[in-house]
């Protein structure tokens, strides 16, 4: 019998290729380094925090049913997610993303979400067809959703009865996804993460402090927001009440996967009673843990 989920964690699922090095890298560095795979993509990366967190997420994506997509789906499971409401095509491949890190951060990198992109609402379908809920009696609890959806599907879901009862976190995908957001800018219950990039972007506008995008968020029509800014503060509110913390400091060894670290850990903290300031300072903790590599993916 499927368990119930504790959330629904809502985009991409695939593969991580990440080249590291030591050395500070520019376009057209050759260094040596280390590459790995491992299980990834922002729902993928919110889901795996969320189970250290001994909660039980279940994953709305598409993998596919090619040797890849077995092995992702294989190593879902095996780390406690539910992963029957997956869509499983038999055309389209799994996706993949692969970055280069150096000691001065992201290089560069490249998401390749096409699949998702392809699969549109086919991914949605549990919520309509009663297994996780329908249009009559939409689904009520926490859902984690990422910006690799199409902007065409997040207009869709912005206005769709089947998240009209639930708690809606949302996160960008990357700075360069993260218009896409601006359907859900004025949904009644979403949350938004997003780094001070992204807050400019979605503000248009430039902020210095992450209390200030903030501010701007909700004055644009946001519900909730919580703005990070790598080691300097953080900032978590609503209309007329912004909370500002500074994460501890840390000697940076990874990036990709750290902003779904502390969206993942915000949402557990929550969910499991902790009040806005000490839900803030646990996910902060957890992001620069993670970041300084103390953490295992």
């Amino acid at each position: 019998m499927t368990k119930t989920p504790d959330i629904l964690c809502i985009g991409s699922v695939l593969w991580d290729v990440i080249g590291r090095a030591a050395s500070h890298m520019r376009v057209g560095s050759d260094v040596p380094g280390r590459i790995t795979r491992l299980p990834g993509g922002v729902a993928m990366n919110i889901a795996m925090t969320l189970r250290r967190f001994s909660m039980t997420p279940a994953l709305l994506t598409t993998v596919g049913r090619d040797a890849e997509g077995e092995e992702l789906m294989g190593e879902a499971i095996r780390m406690g997610m539910i992963c029957d409401y997956m869509y499983r095509s038999d055309d389209l491949p799994t996706d993949v993303y692969m970055a280069i890190e150096g000691a001065n951060g992201l290089v560069a990198a490249i998401a390749d979400a096409h699949s998702l992109e392809a699969a549109g609402e086919k991914i949605l379908r549990p919520l309509a067809d009663g297994r996780l809920g329908s249009a009559e009696t939409p689904f009520a609890g926490l859902v984690a959703l990422d910006g690799n959806l199409t902007e065409e599907l997040l207009q869709v879901i912005a206005t769709s009865p089947l998240f009209a009862a639930t708690d809606l976190r949302v996160a960008p995908a990357s700075p360069g996804k993260a218009e896409r957001l601006l359907a859900l800018v004025g949904h009644p219950s979403a949350t938004l993460y997003v780094n001070l990039e992204e807050a400019g972007l979605l503000c248009q506008s430039a902020f210095e402090t992450s209390a200030d995008a903030a501010v701007a968020l909700i004055k644009r029509g946001a519900h909730r927001v919580l703005v990070t800014d790598g080691g300097k503060s953080a900032s978590e509110g609503t209309a007329g009440d912004i909370i500002t913390q500074t994460p501890p400091a840390v000697m940076v060894t990874r990036v990709t996967g750290a902003g779904d670290t502390f969206m993942a850990a915000h949402i557990a903290s929550e969910a499991q009673g902790m009040d806005r300031a000490a839900s803030l300072t646990r996910a902060l903790n957890a992001a620069a843990t993670y970041v300084s590599g103390e953490t295992p993916l």
